[in-house]
């Protein structure tokens, strides 16, 4: 299977850490919910599911307590990318992807299809192979000086 290097994941990583802090921005306030959920109403609406309910102040509590911590997280990822935060980062989207797909078993949420894509993509992505750090070796000159191979 082919790999990717180490500089190459750690884009990989700090990328998914912005389309979060893009994505999930919206989550953070409960002034900027109200307005994010009309629209993913009525873009569940557009792709044939029925329009969402409202939701009561507890929902919006919590559904803003996620968004918070989410945003936390990506900044993190964003600010200092590594191997360890960006594989953590695959299992939570796997396990989000999880429950996406149970409210997807649900019926009438077509609009969880686009998050749920995303999921995945950036779950695979952050479980790629990455390829081993080739390793430093003395060399055969007078001083054993320490050399990339």
């Amino acid at each position: 299977m082919p790999t990717v290097t180490l500089p190459t994941y750690l884009r990989i990583t700090r990328t998914s850490a912005l389309f979060d802090i893009l994505v999930v921005a919206p989550f953070a306030t409960p002034w900027t919910f109200a307005l994010f959920y009309l629209q993913l109403s009525r873009l569940n609406m557009w792709l044939g599911g029925a329009a969402l309910p409202p939701f009561a102040h507890i929902h919006i509590l919590i559904t803003c307590l996620m968004g918070n911590l989410v945003l936390l997280w990506s900044v993190r990822r964003l600010l200092e990318p590594s191997l360890a935060l960006g594989r953590y980062d695959g299992a939570g989207r796997f396990l989000f992807a999880t429950w996406m797909v149970w409210a997807l078993v649900q019926g009438g949420l077509p609009v969880v299809w686009l998050f749920l894509v995303a999921e995945l993509l950036w779950g695979v992505a952050q479980w790629w192979p990455v390829a081993p750090a080739r390793a430093a070796r003395r060399s055969n000159r007078p001083g054993l000086k320490l050399v990339r191979s």
